[in-house]
């Protein structure tokens, strides 16, 4: 029986570590690999700068809509439907990815494989959480995020490997791969005593129709801010930065982005050490904050710095940003189990989802203030707020998750 039971841990840690490798694998090769792409299909350099937006926007819209869609399935129907549905759409639009042949297809597919992917960080920190023992759960995130480095690591190496086709259909072979491994992983105690009852599960309005509840849910959404401001705004927009800043050298935004999801999840694999030694989630995420922060600052003071000097902190920046799968964790804790998948799953997207109106807040206010200024005022807000949130949010570690909101 024990032996059973270690068993089922260890399929539900393994599919929602390969979940996170998945998810970090495609943001990455995505953000490295969309510029040869479209390059290939036939576009100019001009076609390429706004096609490559209008794709990430798509695949961020794709991934706003997929996280209440597999949120809200994964308290009605259960975390193991999500662990499968989503990557089985994820991996056959990534296979689609490869195959495309004109803008209008790749359209499609990115939106589909942000949908699909979508689901599952959030339905695995679920499961993994309500499956480990309350003391424990800190070293499922641990784990999760380790694996998760190698998907960064992996998309880096690929990326360099092979053409922009077969990388797709690697993505897809993962997901593939892990559907299988899924097929071992039993569902949730705690959600299938819950089935049994007439409960209201998934009821994704509930988070908006009791004030307290929808202040505990507003505070999860910001804690996951500044991750977007820093890798979307700061890293992504890194070479104009650094041409403001007269830095030496040509600055490669794909590089900086390489750099920073290798800072980032090195941060999430120390941040979980942190805060299962200070036995904490809440001190972990002012940490990293502060962290980023202080990143911040340096980034901002980088004038004439060289090339290695510039990219270094992009690593940082990433490295700040590693509290991601703690504040997914967070999410998943601060509610029951009747709303836990639609708020771990949508959190992070909806996280995700702020970087249209943070870019909106930068592009605003360079009406007034110049290039430099508009990202570090970007920043102070974006930070504040997180910060604000992080202080007054309650402390989840070692809470009992067996409850359902009314």
């Amino acid at each position: 029986m024990e032996l059973n039971k270690r068993s089922i841990l260890g399929a539900a840690i393994l599919v929602a570590s390969m979940g996170y490798f998945v998810d970090i694998y495609d943001l990455l090769l995505f953000a490295v690999i969309r510029i040869p792409s479209l390059k290939s299909l036939g576009l100019s350099m001009h076609e390429v700068n706004s096609t490559g937006l209008l794709l990430l926007n798509v695949q961020m819209v794709g991934m706003l809509i997929g996280g209440i869609f597999w949120g809200i399935l994964g308290d009605k129907r259960g975390r193991l439907s999500v662990l499968f549905g989503s990557i089985i759409i994820y991996s056959l639009a990534n296979i689609a990815n490869g195959l495309v042949h004109g803008t209008t297809g790749y359209l499609i597919w990115r939106f589909a494989a942000g949908f699909g992917l979508a689901g599952e960080l959030g339905a695995g920190i679920t499961l993994v959480a309500e499956i480990l023992p309350r003391d424990k759960r800190g070293y499922g995130t641990l784990i999760i995020a380790s694996v998760g480095v190698f998907g960064a690591v992996m998309a880096g190496f690929v990326a360099n490997l092979f053409g922009w086709r077969t990388c797709y259909f690697i993505g897809g072979g993962l997901g593939l791969v892990l559907l299988l491994l899924r097929i071992g992983v039993a569902e949730s105690g705690m959600f299938a005593s819950l089935k049994r009852g007439a409960v209201s599960r998934g009821n994704f309005f509930m988070l908006f129709n009791d004030r307290r509840r929808f202040a505990r849910y507003l505070k999860c959404l910001l804690l996951g801010m500044p991750a977007w401001y820093l890798t979307g705004i700061l890293v992504s927009f890194s070479n104009v930065f650094a041409q403001k800043m007269h830095v030496q050298g040509t600055i490669s935004p794909a590089k900086a982005i390489m750099y920073c999801y290798a800072g980032l999840t090195a941060g999430d694999l120390i941040s979980g050490l942190i805060s299962q030694w200070w036995k904490s989630r809440k001190k972990v995420m002012i940490l990293f904050l502060l962290i980023s922060s202080l990143g911040v600052l340096t980034y901002f003071r980088m004038y004439g710095a060289n090339q290695v000097l510039f990219y270094g902190i992009c690593l940082a920046l990433g490295f700040g940003a590693g509290f991601w799968t703690i504040f997914v964790t967070i999410a998943a804790e601060s509610f029951g189990t009747n709303l836990r998948a639609t708020v771990a799953t949508t959190a992070p997207n909806f996280a995700r989802g702020m970087l249209p109106l943070i870019t909106l807040l930068f592009t605003g206010l360079m009406h007034w203030f110049s290039y430099l200024q508009s990202g570090w005022i970007t920043g102070i807000v974006c930070i504040g707020l997180s910060l604000a949130a992080a202080l007054t949010i309650e402390e989840t570690f070692s809470k009992n998750l067996d409850y359902i909101e009314q």
